[in-house]
């Protein structure tokens, strides 16, 4: 269970970080406990209780032999328990999943940089757990250390974030240490209760980790010293407690995809690369948006049609089906569709079994009055 750290009188922490130098190129079948002991001994640094190693989770995987031979998108569908959004870039999707891993983030983990010579794709341990927990048992025994000693191991990653732009580091994988700090039940500094508040403590140390590790140091590991004792528990549960999946996940689909997977082309499916996905890189032309809505509208409705003439801006869709309820059918999926596309649908006429709607960006003043409520 998740515990509170900050109990009145506690001192207040002074935390240092120290990068793990000279740990060079990591082979499939290293000693990856050995080859960061050996390491800091060789700087003059000693490990033992009270002491968190940050571990790439690069070295990890080169460690275990977690090479991939095939294409990047089989390694990526190889890792994916679900899509959460998809994106077109260079030829191919680009997917946000939530990864076998556990964590939800983009391609599922598959890293082709800093995998050395080889320039082969790696990929992410099924259990980070586990690994965290055999480096944190490997060290203790090269020290000499009893299983119960405080002392922790996170395996780090990098992702980035829902809001927040840019990348950081996270804890994949934890062993010794109580990844969340419970604040619930306590008071702020004002006296005012505090009733959801918990603090991903693994989480904060992977990111200071990162401060010194950094992209391109070649420097995979660091040594967090000085966190409060009560964050040690060796029984205590790993990274995976930090992914927020099920009843709790608010975001377990992408606004964009959310509307798509309603009309039946979920992201990751058949459907949805038959339909169409929007680019990476920015937004389409109205052309091309345009041939997905008609597109998506259409995926259940086989026996309807949609006429479509594009001009500057905006789109002329007429809808026709073989009797009034699949006509219905067929607008009401128009403009949902349209939805997911950021277009506005608006029916301008109607006739025997056919109407037609304007597809267009919606008006700039509703748009902007409708940011500033949100």
């Amino acid at each position: 269970m998740p515990v509170r750290l900050d109990a009145p009188g506690s001192p207040v922490p002074s935390v240092t970080v120290l990068g793990v130098r000279g740990i060079g190129e990591v082979v499939a079948g290293a000693d990856v406990a050995s080859l960061v002991v050996d390491a800091l001994a060789h700087d003059g640094v000693s490990l033992g209780a009270g002491d968190c190693l940050v571990i790439s989770s690069k070295v990890a995987s080169k460690a275990l032999g977690l090479t991939w031979s095939g294409s990047k998108e089989d390694a990526v569908a190889a890792g994916t328990v679900r899509v959460v959004a998809e994106r077109w870039a260079e030829g191919r999707p680009t997917r946000v999943v939530e990864s076998v891993a556990g964590p939800v983030m983009a391609a599922a983990g598959v890293d082709a940089s800093n995998t050395g010579p080889s320039a082969a794709l790696l990929v992410l341990p099924d259990d980070p757990d586990a690994v965290a927990a055999r480096l944190r048992s490997n060290v203790l025994a090269l020290l000499g250390l009893p299983e119960a000693t405080p002392f922790a191991v996170v395996l780090s990653d990098t992702a980035g974030r829902a809001w927040r732009g840019g990348l950081t580091d996270f804890a994949l994988g934890s062993a010794g240490l109580l990844v969340l700090e419970d604040l619930r039940g306590g008071v702020d500094h004002d006296g005012r209760p505090l009733a959801v508040t918990m603090r991903a403590v693994a989480d904060e140390v992977a990111a200071s980790a990162d401060l010194v590790k950094g992209k391109a140091n070649g420097i995979p590991a660091a040594l967090v010293r000085g966190l409060d004792p009560a964050c040690f528990d060796a029984s205590a549960d790993g990274a995976r407690r930090l992914v927020r999946t099920g009843p709790g996940d608010w975001f377990a689909l992408g606004h964009v995809e959310a509307v798509r997977a309603a009309l039946g082309a979920a992201p990751g499916s058949d459907e949805a690369l038959e339909v169409g996905v929007a680019s990476a890189g920015g937004r389409d032309d109205v052309a091309a948006r345009v041939g997905r809505v008609v597109a998506l509208a259409l995926l259940e409705v086989p026996d309807g049609s949609a006429d479509v003439e594009v001009a500057g801006d905006a789109a002329e869709v007429t809808a026709g089906a073989t009797d009034d309820y699949e006509l219905g059918r067929l607008v009401t999926r128009l403009e949902v569709a349209a939805h997911s596309e950021a277009l506005r649908a608006t029916v301008t006429a109607r006739g025997p079994l056919c109407v037609t709607l304007t597809l267009s960006e919606p008006d700039p003043a509703v748009t902007s009055h409708a940011s500033r409520q949100s």
